[in-house]
């Protein structure tokens, strides 16, 4: 049986989130969520993050259909971010890129 956790949201009552392919460990993006999405995500295995700029709840690709099916959740050891394996769906940038982390600097 899975241990508990609390999560530590921030005072947004946010907290950050990895999103990774389960696949191939590659890092796909950094979103938030606040409680409503974690338990929308757990409910529904597809992720869910809360839009910053926007101010609502949206589902990984309502609009453009590249969903994330979440393979597994894990948390920090400080409970105050989150890291989601996931089966993307087509893209995961809204750029079109598969990842959001496609500009290398070193």
């Amino acid at each position: 049986m899975k241990e508990q956790y609390i999560l530590k949201f921030n005072s947004d009552g946010l907290i950050p989130v990895i999103a990774q392919d389960v696949d191939t460990n590659e890092v796909l993006m950094l979103a938030y969520m606040n409680q409503e999405a974690f338990e929308k995500t757990l409910e529904t295995r597809i992720a869910h993050y809360w839009s910053r700029s926007r101010k609502k709840l949206w589902m990984k690709g309502e609009t453009s259909g590249h969903v994330q099916r979440v393979e597994s959740i894990k948390i920090d050891c400080d409970n105050d971010a989150i890291l989601l394996k996931v089966k993307q769906e087509g893209v995961a940038c809204h750029t079109g890129q598969f990842s959001c982390f496609y500009r290398e600097i070193i």
